[in-house]
């Protein structure tokens, strides 16, 4: 049986050139994701450790508009051809292959963690200990931003066919509570209609470490 990170691998390193071209621009028609990400560096720059990883950074866009936002941003991606990809459109910045739940990052290293999607292939079993990952990387007062698509009337996350790969959307609560499990304070959200026609919500969750 293919494992669920590997058929994830598989299916981005397929759709690499695609991907990257319906999302370089992505944010300049979501607002609310744009400025949720600004307030995300704003925050991690008063922390005095402006280093970052961008988790499952995909082409890198988002890599680039933290350095922009005068962050020490680095992306992480679990296809190594999106890896390939963000190396070549950014070639001043650091990418490099990595599985979320194994972080080539040394403890307590970061002040800031940016999780933009990309845990929503995860199965709602495993999330925890990707969480759990992002905790230990992320130095004390440290943030995680942490976006994803959101149920609303449902208790349990839901599986759907995402038009990559299979993925999950969470109820906003629950997924808040994963990260006080996992040792994170979440202090803000935002929840907002669709920017897609899956009909889901759209859900940004801003936590801190202690």
């Amino acid at each position: 049986m293919v494992d669920h990170q590997t058929e994830t691998r598989t299916a981005y390193d397929g759709v690499v050139d695609l991907y990257a071209s319906m999302f370089a621009n992505r944010l300049e028609t979501q607002p609310f994701s744009r400025n949720m990400i600004g307030t995300f560096a704003e925050l991690v720059r008063g922390t005095g450790n402006p280093r970052a990883a961008d988790v499952g950074c995909g082409p890198g866009h988002l890599t680039a508009m933290l350095h922009d936002l005068g962050l020490d941003a680095f992306g992480l991606d679990l296809s190594p051809a999106m890896v390939d990809h963000a190396r070549r459109a950014h070639p001043a910045l650091r990418f490099d292959e990595a599985r979320m739940e194994a972080l080539p990052v040394e403890d307590a290293a970061l002040g800031g963690v940016l999780a933009h999607y990309s845990m929503i292939h995860t199965p709602p079993g495993e999330l925890p200990d990707l969480l759990a990952e992002q905790v230990r990387v992320l130095a004390p007062g440290g943030l995680l931003l942490a976006s994803f698509f959101a149920t609303d009337g449902s208790e349990e996350p839901v599986r759907f066919d995402h038009k990559v790969t299979p993925a999950y959307s969470w109820p906003v609560n629950r997924f808040a509570e994963l990260l006080s499990a996992a040792g994170l304070v979440p202090f803000a959200r935002l929840v907002h209609d669709p920017a897609s026609e899956r009909g889901f919500l759209d859900a940004h969750l801003l936590a801190r470490r202690p």
